[in-house]
């Protein structure tokens, strides 16, 4: 009996685990077993492979019920996911529903899920930004934050390296605010998003509207071949999974590479409950875990463990780690764990109308979704009166317009020719919000989910600053827009709620001083440093750039950086 106890040790205890199968938690994977380690990705929710669990990837929209609408059922039943713009009856099948995994909403706030394996890396908008030492040097200079331990030049050969592998397709633009990258060709402007690039350009110094960098192959290069993914179709159905790989998800790539090594094991159905910290060995041990089917708790042992559920689930797993020596979630010495949680602000939009150019119509898909305008307010010097920016998508189309009005073979007559409309712009708003200690994530006392762990309880909102910030994004593209000769212009706040932007960040932040942060520069928890986070739980600030790309380089450093210190035996 002694000896079968030994063998299941044995068979639940690997060199590293990884915890959340997402972009960052597969680019954990990835490293680990390309280098030789043995290593367990846990997933709470299904498998998902790639190809074979995409159902309605080929599907056309005459055979979808509601023609990709969600039901009037649904809606009453799934408020919260259906306000997620990505939300439909070819995808509902890749996002948690709202009272499968209930949650404690203090403020109003949506929190958008993807619990199966590859997590929302199958869900994402793909738009990928480096950050510059302009959002590194943010906190210290304007005072709002703690000061990053890390600065560009320490992320800029990952960002590389992570680009050359997932493919990044954009220009290389020579703007200092954004560093450029290792990029695949970019995909153009059309005519209208070029004139106003143009106009921008003409009118303003340091204003840019640059082609928008996203994960997409527009040409690939050998290691995409290698990987079994082909040239993007420009099909705009990415959030059904795609089955070219012309997008970068966790399944068509970094998973896929990571299995063909032969040493990753990946268990779905897995819901993390804590991690098992040794006080005689000062360090972690392994990971608690509960099928999410049986409600059968087991542990696995490593020597080291990455933390990637996403930011708040990775703050309800380390808050729920507790023990003698941390009473207030694992590595918590500090008290700010779960707090200082920040997001980015999607709430403003901006449309327009064009006369000119009415020569061109817009042919063809653009997965890019057309132009990006990087942050240009408060980046060399304090000239508003609220801290930080905001960036901005930016696009331009023609829409086709029918006679519907006639009978028979008028009515046909008018749904075969179509006219062109006007050429219509519209921009929506990325602000960056100021971490705050009342904005914070914390554990229920009473309240427990199916498998026995505390409820996560959000306490996020707007502040002042979001609504100058919101204020002057109107202002300035109004300004912009009227430059360019654009007409109708209309501003609309969308009143969505935090949340809804999917880029929640904090809770576990980077810093130097152990007194005011929870990881140091290596995302190694301060008091645990065998415990690495590299999510958005590990974002001191949250700039304006999408931050998926800025958490696969974190990965990769990360990852690199633990395999050489258990060489040195020392984690």
């Amino acid at each position: 009996m002694a000896n079968l106890a030994i063998d299941s040790i044995k068979e639940r205890t690997f060199d590293a685990i990884v915890i959340g199968s997402g972009a960052s938690g597969s680019w954990a994977a990835k490293e680990f077993t390309e280098k030789g380690l043995k290593t367990l990705l846990l997933e709470r929710g299904r498998n998902v492979e790639h190809v074979k669990d995409y159902p309605t990837t080929n599907m056309y929209p005459y055979e979808f019920e509601h023609r990709l609408e969600m039901p009037y059922e649904d809606k009453q039943r799934n408020p919260i996911a259906n306000r997620c713009y990505n939300y439909k009856e070819d995808s509902a099948h890749f996002f948690v529903k709202d009272d499968e995994h209930p949650y404690v909403q203090v403020k109003d706030f949506d929190w958008i899920r993807g619990y199966q394996v590859g997590g929302k890396s199958l869900l994402w908008a793909r738009q990928v930004q480096r950050w510059s030492d302009f959002d590194f040097e943010g906190p210290a200079r304007d005072g709002f934050s703690v000061d990053w331990p890390i600065r560009y030049k320490d992320i800029d050969p990952w960002y590389s390296y992570v680009e050359r592998f997932i493919g990044v397709s954009g220009n290389n633009d020579g703007i200092p605010e954004l560093p450029d990258g290792d990029h695949l060709p970019g995909y153009p402007l059309n005519a209208v998003e070029d004139h106003f690039s143009k106009s921008v350009r003409q009118h303003y110094k340091n204003r840019h509207v640059i082609s928008a960098r996203c994960a997409h192959i527009s040409k690939p290069n050998p290691i995409h071949i290698e990987q079994g993914r082909v040239q993007c179709q420009n099909r705009l159905l990415c959030r059904r999974g795609c089955p070219f790989g012309g997008y970068y998800s966790a399944n068509a790539v970094t998973i896929p590479w990571a299995q063909k090594t032969g040493n990753l094991t990946l268990r779905p159905h897995s819901v993390v409950h804590s991690i098992v910290y040794d006080e005689t060995k000062s360090k972690a041990t392994g990971v608690k875990v509960i099928d999410a089917n049986t409600k059968e708790e087991m542990e696995f042992f490593a020597k080291v463990i990455f933390v990637n559920a996403s930011a708040l689930n990775t703050n309800l797993i380390l808050l729920n780690s507790i023990s003698n020596r941390f009473p207030q979630g694992l590595g918590n010495d500090n008290g700010l764990m779960g707090k200082y949680v920040a997001f980015h602000n999607y709430t403003a939009t901006i449309g327009a109308e064009y006369d000119g150019l009415k020569q061109y119509r817009t042919d063809g898909r653009n997965p890019a979704g057309g132009g990006y305008i990087p942050r240009f307010r408060n980046v060399y010097r304090q000239e508003t009166d609220f801290l930080r920016g905001w960036a901005a998508g930016f696009g331009a189309s023609r829409s086709e317009i029918r006679d519907t009005s006639g009978v028979g073979t008028a009515l046909k007559d008018g749904m075969l020719n179509a006219t062109l409309g006007p050429w219509r712009v519209h921009s929506h708003m990325m602000a960056e919000t100021i971490p705050k200690a009342e904005n914070f994530v914390s554990l229920d006392a009473d309240q427990k989910d199916a498998w026995g762990i505390p409820l996560l309880r959000i306490s996020i909102d707007y502040d002042e600053n979001d609504r100058k910030m919101r204020q002057d994004y109107y202002d300035q593209m109004t300004e912009m827009y009227e430059k360019a000769g654009f007409t109708n212009i209309q501003t609309r706040d969308d009143n969505r709620r935090p949340g809804n932007d999917i880029h929640e960040m904090g809770g576990v932040r980077m810093g130097h001083d152990p007194k005011t942060s929870l990881l140091n520069k290596w995302h190694q928890l301060h008091a645990c440093q065998n415990v690495f986070v590299t999510d958005g739980a590990c974002m001191t600030s949250t700039s304006t750039q999408n931050p998926t790309l800025t958490y696969m380089a974190f990965t990769a450093r990360a990852a690199n950086y633990a395999m050489d210190e258990m060489k040195k035996g020392n984690l």
